[in-house]
């Protein structure tokens, strides 16, 4: 009966986000890339990570990480409105243009991240599930966004990214309706857990997980493709659609008597599920396959109008 609630779920969700209306329309589009980065691999790690750390009290980690991805999300917002508005300052051109550059290399460390766990899902439950083989997927993988960026441009890149958002998203509504079930059925055995961080160490913790409720910044990047208006408003809509999915994620985690695992690993969700359904597992990891994927061709699309722009036009976005 449960594995029959993921499936139709799935199956629904599937439908409406790549066989509807929405599928054409514009600002849904602008908000893909936003949302394709923002839940990426954090989705996968945060939960065992959170319900690990902060115990019952994670529910209010992730809020606190999801109210500063906001208030960041607000100022790269209004540095949209700000251009959009004029010339800047030479002294405003000069910080952008620093910004930038750093924030071109991080893009590099990003997707090669995302692909690298990708890598690690995708052979997580094959008989092949060793690091050669995860690099091997990796490194294909790589190779296809490369050749597909390098000879059909964005807009390649963004139909790559519809379908795997479309997919990821699937399989997250399946997940948060068996755990809605298993919440339903364990709430009454659930116990109260402890945080088994140190204060500091929960706070230091939680600095370094701002990493996984980014990626909305890649709307600032799109202007050749998007006007501001609508970047601004696809950001804010892809903040909000991930803010609502990892804390209906997080609560359910936390309050579900779910196994926690052994160690922190990328697949520990993976583990954390077995118990809720059996199709799960399977369902993870193509989430997880589509999650990275797309988060990389965002970054990857990101980056591409990051260096376009910042080298004046020189070096087309195909090129970057």
């Amino acid at each position: 009966m449960l594995t029959a609630v993921i499936l139709i779920t799935s199956a629904v969700a599937a439908i409406a986000l790549l066989a509807s209306p929405l599928a054409h329309n514009r600002l849904w589009h602008a908000t893909i890339t936003p949302l394709a980065s923002i839940i990426g691999s954090g989705f996968l790690v945060l939960g065992p990570i959170l319900d690990r750390a902060y115990g019952s009290f994670a529910p209010l980690a992730m809020a606190a990480l999801c109210a500063g991805a906001l208030a960041f999300g607000a100022a790269i917002r209004a540095n949209i409105r700000r251009i959009d508005a004029g010339p800047r300052t030479p002294a405003e051109d000069a910080l952008e243009t620093f910004s930038a550059w750093a924030l071109a290399g991080a893009y590099v460390v990003s997707v090669a991240y995302y692909l690298n766990l990708l890598g690690t899902f995708g052979v997580s439950l094959t008989p092949y599930n060793s690091p050669i083989a995860a690099k091997i997927v990796t490194s294909a993988v790589f190779f296809l966004i490369l050749v597909s960026g390098w000879t059909k441009g964005f807009a390649a890149l963004e139909q790559m990214e519809q379908l795997s958002v479309g997919l990821k998203l699937a399989v997250i509504a399946g997940l948060l309706a068996g755990l809605v079930v298993a919440l339903a059925q364990t709430v009454a055995t659930a116990p109260i857990s402890l945080p088994e961080v140190r204060p500091w160490e929960g706070i230091t913790l939680a600095f370094g997980l701002i990493v996984t409720v980014q990626g909305f910044e890649t709307s600032r990047y799109l202007g050749a493709t998007y006007d501001a208006a609508t970047r601004i408003r696809s950001m804010y809509l892809a903040q909000m659609i991930s803010t609502a999915i990892y804390m209906a994620y997080v609560l359910l985690i936390s309050f579900s008597a779910l196994p926690r695992p052994d160690a922190i690993s990328e697949t520990a969700i993976i583990d954390m599920m077995r118990p809720v359904a059996a199709v799960l597992p399977l369902m993870l990891v193509a989430a997880a396959l589509a999650a990275q994927f797309s988060a990389a061709v965002a970054d990857t699309s990101g980056s591409g109008g990051l260096i376009h722009g910042i080298t004046r036009g020189r070096l087309p976005v195909r090129g970057a």
